[in-house]
């Protein structure tokens, strides 16, 4: 009897074992089936929280004249906020940043401006350039995304051999002073552009401002829809 008694409660013992095992073998399995932090719905491409000693963000690159160009795009911060903010001298004076992502998993561009003061019949304000691919000499072929005074939201001007296609994101010299979010899908567009899709890894972004245009540039992201 004793030795009936022992077997039950080993008996009993197993099957317990067995079921705590079961249900965190569950919840393991559970767990990495979720989401992989590693590939996120959002990325961050650009938050300006980074900056060299005279205030230039970090891993960015002037096209042309670098002395002025690095007085005129300097990080700033409101608070906890960290921002560009530039001061635009020519539309050749853009910055650029080499950054790879894949443009399948993630056509979605986004960012944030904030105008605060443009001159009368000012045209181009601002632009932000995603640069998808490169051609058969390596040059960069990219999408120019441009706030422009006139024109209208949506408006396709392609681009030739030395330059790159322009949409306009936004009209008119306003709001002032207030942050404003733009959202493209720069895969969809590349592909309508060049009939073909882009390389499997971006080559990487630019920003300008247009002479005598005050702008701050905020948060670069990428999204998957």
């Amino acid at each position: 009897m004793a030795s009936k008694f022992r077997c039950e409660i080993k008996f009993a013992g197993a099957a317990a074992f067995f079921i705590v095992f079961a249900l965190l073998t569950g919840l393991v399995a559970a767990q990495s089936s979720s989401p992989s932090p590693s590939n996120p719905a959002e990325q961050t491409l650009e938050d300006f929280s980074k900056a060299e000693p005279d205030g230039f963000p970090q891993g960015w690159q002037v096209s042309r004249s670098e002395a002025a160009t690095r007085k005129a795009y300097v990080i700033s911060r409101e608070g906890n906020l960290s921002f560009l903010r530039t001061t635009g001298m020519d539309e050749q004076m853009r910055i650029k940043k080499r950054i790879a992502w894949d443009p399948k998993t993630y056509p979605i561009v986004t960012w944030r401006w904030r105008l605060r003061a443009a001159p009368q019949n000012q045209g181009l304000i601002a632009a932000v350039f995603i640069t998808l691919d490169t051609d058969l000499m390596m040059i960069p072929v990219f999408t120019k995304y441009v706030w422009n005074s006139l024109g209208k939201v949506g408006a396709l001007k392609e681009g030739g051999m030395f330059s790159g296609s322009e949409i306009v994101v936004r009209t008119a010299v306003q709001p002032v002073g207030e942050w404003v979010d733009e959202r493209v899908d720069a895969y969809a567009d590349f592909v309508r552009i060049h009939k073909h899709d882009p390389a499997p890894q971006a080559w990487g972004i630019s920003l300008v401002a247009a002479p005598g245009i005050e702008v701050d540039f905020g948060h670069i992201g990428l999204a998957k829809q």
